[in-house]
Formats: structure tokens, C-alpha cells, sequence
């Protein structure tokens, strides 16, 4: 069984945590992982590789991991998503993927496919919260099984200045890109992981 994790990043927070996930994933008899990054814009990628900055050099890491195609949605039995936040929302190029699926939502191809989504934001109240609850609407319509995080993982129990939301997996990157996941915020992504993939193998065997 695929359980697939696609993430798409610009300076390498979402991917450490889209690796957690993965990691979660794998603990899991009976899921495969998928590990698949969410296609570049073109222009963005001749933009950075003019800069030859921290965006480049997390762009170049990335491309061991091969680009998410609508195959791989169709084909995977549970689906995390994985985006940076832009003015709350996901970025445009994980929405452009998700815009991609008419053909699966035409088809019910992703109905009762149990899904979850993270995020990373640059500050505190950066958005988390409501990237993560607009990443589920078009989920939602392609009739998927939204899996959040439990409040009975201790690392979700916090009033530190980090990540972890009942919504998805979180992590504050910092205004400069200088921080990075925290070891709670790793615990709550490769939970959040292994418990779509658990509900995953679950829904199967009911068939």
C-alpha cells in the first residue's frame, strides 16, 4: 500500500519535516512510502540559481527526491501534504499540483483516501493555523479523509514559541530562514506520519 508524502519547500523547512513525516510512514507494516517534492516554476528556479543562496542550495538538495505527478496522487491509498505558507495560504505551487487533479476528482480517484497536511511559517502567528484548514478545502472536495494530530501526543502539550497544531504538523522558520525544526515539532510531523498511514492500512482491511 502507497502512502505518499509531497512537500514542497524553498529553503529546506518543509522537507526536514516532509523526511519526519516519511519517517512516521515507514514505521507502518504494510504502507510503502512515496517521498515526491511538488514541481518548481521555472522562473523560479532560473531566479535562484542566479542568487546562489540558502533557496538554491535547498532547491539543489531536493532534486534526489523525483517531482509529484497526478499518477502518483491517483496511485497512493494515503497523502500528506506538505507546504510553506504565503499570506495563509499554501503556496502556488502546491495549489497548481492540486489543481491538476480534475480528472481524479471527475473520477472519485481520491475519495476515502485518508490525508494530512503540515506546514512552515517564518513567525509565531505566520499563518499556520489557517494555511493548514485551507490546505484541507480542496481535499475536501476531492472527497478525502482529513487525519489531524491528537491532543494525546505529549509533544502537542506545549506553550513553547514552536510548531504543533491539531490541524497538521508546524514549525517556525524564522524571518531569515535561520531556525529550524524543533525535536517536538519533528515528533509531531513523523506521528502525524505514521498515523496516516495507520488509518491507511486500516481502511484497507475493511474492504
Amino acid at each position: 500500500m502507497k502512502i505518499l508524502v509531497v512537500y514542497h519547500s524553498q529553503y529546506g523547512h518543509v522537507e526536514t519535516m516532509a523526511k519526519a513525516v516519511a519517517e512516521g510512514v515507514s514505521e507502518v507494516s504494510g504502507a510503502e512510502l512515496v517521498l515526491r517534492r511538488v514541481r518548481e516554476f521555472p522562473e523560479y528556479v532560473k531566479h535562484v540559481e542566479q542568487e546562489k543562496g540558502a533557496a538554491y542550495q535547498a532547491y539543489q538538495s531536493q532534486q534526489t527526491d523525483p517531482e509529484c505527478t497526478v499518477e502518483d496522487l491517483r496511485d497512493a491509498e494515503g497523502v500528506l501534504f506538505g507546504s510553506p505558507t504565503r499570506y495563509g495560504n499554501m503556496t502556488a505551487q502546491m495549489k497548481a499540483l492540486i489543481d491538476s487533479t480534475a480528472q481524479l476528482w471527475s473520477n472519485g480517484q481520491m475519495e476515502g483516501k485518508p490525508a494530512g497536511v503540515f506546514t512552515s511559517t517564518a513567525t509565531t502567528h505566520g499563518g499556520q493555523e489557517t494555511t493548514l484548514l485551507t490546505m484541507m478545502v480542496p481535499l475536501l472536495h476531492l472527497g478525502m479523509l482529513i487525519v489531524g494530530v491528537p491532543y494525546s501526543l505529549p509533544e502537542m502539550n506545549h506553550t513553547e514559541a514552536r510548531g504543533g497544531t491539531p490541524y497538521g504538523a508546524s514549525t517556525i522558520a524564522g524571518p531569515k530562514g535561520e531556525l529550524h525544526p524543533t525535536p517536538g515539532d519533528l515528533a509531531i510531523a513523523k506521528a502525524q506520519g505514521k498515523r496516516v498511514a495507520e488509518v491507511a492500512v486500516a481502511l484497507r482491511s475493511k474492504k
